[in-house]
């Protein structure tokens, strides 16, 4: 398959063993496009396969396609106690950062240690995965 014009950003994790091992890959951007392989080589391989058939199946069907990064402004507004607000403007001079700088470092960290889940709120599992990669080789 030929890759696609627009480059889509693409999340890649280990699974479990109760997830069957391997990695998975997900399109945040594109509902339902996700794919799996033994290696992260094999679930990006695999992951553009499922991003071809993803938007083969968009365009025969003539659904609306998301621009890449069409849900993220990059930017997000929080509000905090006071006090949390102090202590964060307080650790970041101690760091020699700045807040934001503090703030985005913290929540990658946080990001970082969380397990992803699919849209539904449910942990994605191999079997999921390989059900769906099916689904999209047989649109092909």
């Amino acid at each position: 398959m030929k890759r696609p014009d627009v480059e889509y950003p693409f999340e890649i994790r280990p699974l479990s063993k109760d997830e069957g091992g391997g990695y998975a890959i997900t399109y945040p951007d594109l509902p339902g496009c996700r794919s799996d392989g033994a290696s992260p080589e094999e679930a990006l391989e695999n992951g553009r396969d499922a991003l071809q058939a993803w938007l083969a199946v968009a365009s025969e069907f003539k659904d609306d396609v998301p621009k890449a990064f069409s849900n993220a402004s990059g930017r997000f507004v929080q509000r905090v106690p006071r006090s949390q607000h102090a202590q964060l403007i307080a650790r970041a001079a101690s760091d020699g950062v700045s807040l934001n700088t503090l703030v985005v470092s913290l929540v990658a960290q946080g990001l970082g240690r969380r397990q992803p889940q699919g849209r539904s709120g449910r942990r994605v599992t191999s079997r999921t995965a390989s059900k769906a990669r099916g689904l999209a080789r047989r649109a092909a």
